[in-house]
């Protein structure tokens, strides 16, 4: 080896070890709604930046539980904390992202959007009064179809942001003397169907579904798509039967005003719009206005400024629902300046 190649050589290993001593890594926990597109963000911003993000998908309860104790840089969630609770806590939450839980089906020779459901159907299924697929109540939104077989229920085992969304949505659409009354709603709740079988994650579910013959679960609607398992059809609040999709998730969205909403934490489920799907939602990030590890901090900050502006396509490929400008505008001026980085 010549001495002039030694020291380019040389040089090299310099500036990679220069490069990798200051790349920074983030940390973050919680919802596995988000888990996802997060880690499509997370892959695209290293490319760009080096800096990488961990990412532990292991539900909106465990994400608040590690941001709390101050484990993570940041906990995300598909249940907001109230503002009060924020308040107290030193905290400052924003919206992320916006996708859709989808009631998803292990049916032989059903395929996604042969079935349809109404949210009065979908409560009693979940609360173990409808028990088989033959049940005249099924049988009437869905003529033509040829079901049976016992019910089986996937249901969440951990506390969950995706299960405050579906149940948010069941309480709402199933009258004040259903699902609200005998179950309520929250992160985790008392399944009542005696068929009930629980998963940890959206991937527990998602897997159980699939394994599980004439099983009914719910889960953001990328896992669905991404492990090929048969979702249906829901009619919303306008009596109309709509697909999931990020041009419904959209719509369930458009008429919320993040702004005006103390802390930004609301529920977007049972949305007026005729083109709405049901059952849509937002993962919240939860971050400390004086957080310990500012450089982390104010990474975390860059990190989803990215995702803002460089990573909507990405969130559109994978039907999720990017924040409108207007909303990230808001966050960056009036959440983000909270954050003391410096």
């Amino acid at each position: 080896m010549s001495k002039l190649l030694a020291i380019k050589l040389a040089t090299v290993a310099i500036l990679c070890s220069s490069s990798a001593a200051f790349a920074l890594e983030i940390t973050g926990a919680g919802s596995s709604f988000m888990f996802p597109i997060v880690s499509k963000w997370a892959e695209a911003y290293k490319s760009k930046t080096s800096n990488s993000l961990n990412y532990q998908s292991i539900g909106s309860s465990g994400g608040i539980k590690q941001i709390k104790a101050k484990t993570v840089d940041f906990g995300a969630s598909d249940a907001p904390l109230k503002f009060d609770e924020l308040q107290a806590a030193g905290m400052v939450q924003f919206p992320a992202i916006i996708g859709g839980v989808v009631p998803v089906v292990n049916i032989e020779g059903i395929k996604s959007g042969q079935l349809k459901l109404s949210g009065d159907l979908l409560s009693d299924i979940f609360q173990g009064i409808v028990t088989n697929w033959d049940d005249k109540r099924i049988a009437l939104l869905n003529p033509g179809l040829k079901l049976s077989g016992n019910i089986t229920v996937v249901t969440r085992s951990d506390g969950s942001g995706t299960t405050a969304i579906f149940t948010d949505y069941l309480s709402k659409a199933s009258g004040p003397s259903g699902w609200k009354d005998a179950v309520g709603s929250g992160a985790t709740v008392k399944w009542p169907a005696a068929s009930t079988v629980s998963g940890k994650g959206n991937e527990g579910v998602a897997a159980n579904v699939a394994r599980i013959k004439n099983s009914i679960g719910y889960v953001e609607f990328a896992y669905a798509k991404k492990n090929n398992i048969s979702y249906t059809q829901m009619k919303n609040i306008a009596g109309q039967f709509v697909m999931p999709s990020e041009e419904s998730f959209a719509a369930a969205s458009a008429g919320t005003d993040w702004a005006k909403v103390p802390g930004m934490g609301t529920f977007i489920t049972n949305a007026p719009s005729p083109k709405a799907w049901p059952i849509a939602g937002a993962a919240f990030v939860i971050i400390y206005k004086q957080p310990d590890n500012k450089a982390n901090a104010a990474e975390v900050l860059k990190f989803f400024d990215f995702a803002f502006k460089d990573g909507k396509k990405l969130a559109s490929e994978m039907d999720y629902v990017p924040m409108p400008d207007a909303t990230t505008d808001y966050i960056r001026k009036n959440i983000w300046s909270q954050v003391q980085i410096k």
